[in-house]
């Protein structure tokens, strides 16, 4: 019997922010998947808008299970939603994103079963605020310097994400970064699935507020790298605005990868490093 996959979205208001008809696409194309063993759960935050009564009309269809009462956050909500689910296999989506491939939830747990992986990643379209469309290529040799990866194009164990004690909830924004940090540095398997089968809308609070991201990412390097190098707040400054790691502190961080993979990963973290240093040297122009 195939293992069963839960798809966790979290929801608030969605009538109020104009949401419903992205929800309904998110709902409806999960409706198609192929895959026989999935829930979709929803966590609501105790929405007042009538997104409740919608939502039970949905439950009465049968296509999902939900919960409605206050939470903390966006992560706080992901880890409800962990605790309740009955998958082997766990993904987020927020309410406006959607995944657009229908066989793709069953060829992922293929390549997962068939790898033993603890999670697996992939590339997605990334629907910016503005209007256009990107690509969102993973690279997980800049995992420790940026999101390697969209959070949307990832399947975790849920076994794992028990096990690592769920998403650290004092990060508001940036607790996904955290936590595919400490599942690298712990040593779990990941799987590429070279398929773009998901896409997701680009948050717009990081883009309003770049400094508590950056904030956010100095209390998570020094969260998971003071045990290997001595941070300051210069260190930890350059760090979080430009990659500036300092060389002793990614020699350590480079053995969490294969030896034959270490040469790429001191070049993609320069490569990482000159991009963001120009992009911050424009801003300042």
């Amino acid at each position: 019997m195939e293992p069963f996959v839960t798809i966790i979205t979290p929801t608030y208001n969605l009538l109020q922010n104009n949401l419903a008809d992205d929800f309904n696409l998110l709902i409806s194309l999960l409706d198609l998947q192929t895959y026989p063993n999935i829930e979709h759960l929803v966590i609501d935050k105790a929405s007042n808008d009538g997104t409740l009564e919608m939502l039970k009309n949905y439950k009465n269809k049968g296509f999902f299970r939900f919960f409605s009462e206050r939470d903390t956050g966006k992560f706080n909500a992901y880890n409800k939603g962990v605790m309740h689910a009955k998958g082997k296999y766990v993904t987020f989506l927020s309410c406006d994103d959607f995944i657009h491939d229908i066989t793709s939830i069953y060829d992922i747990v293929n390549v997962m079963e068939t790898n033993n992986a603890d999670f697996s990643f992939a590339p997605a379209y990334c629907r910016h605020p503005e209007g256009f469309v990107f690509l969102f290529a993973p690279s997980m040799h800049n995992a420790f310097q940026v999101m390697p990866c969209a959070r949307q194009a990832m399947f975790f164990k849920k076994s794992m994400i028990e096990k690592e004690n769920y998403f650290d909830e004092k990060f508001k924004t940036m607790s996904d970064f955290d936590f595919i940090m400490r599942i690298i540095m712990k040593g779990y398997k990941p799987v590429y699935f070279d398929s773009n089968y998901v896409t997701y809308k680009l948050g717009t609070k990081p883009l309003e507020n770049p400094q508590k991201s950056e904030e956010e990412s100095k209390a998570i390097y020094f969260k998971n790298f003071r045990s290997l190098y001595r941070l300051d707040d210069d260190i930890l400054d350059g760090m979080a605005k430009y990659s500036a790691f300092p060389r002793p502190l990614l020699e350590k961080l480079s053995t969490y990868y294969p030896a034959e993979d270490r040469e790429l990963f001191f070049s993609k973290c320069e490569e990482m490093h000159t991009l963001r240093l120009n992009a911050y040297k424009n801003r300042q122009q």
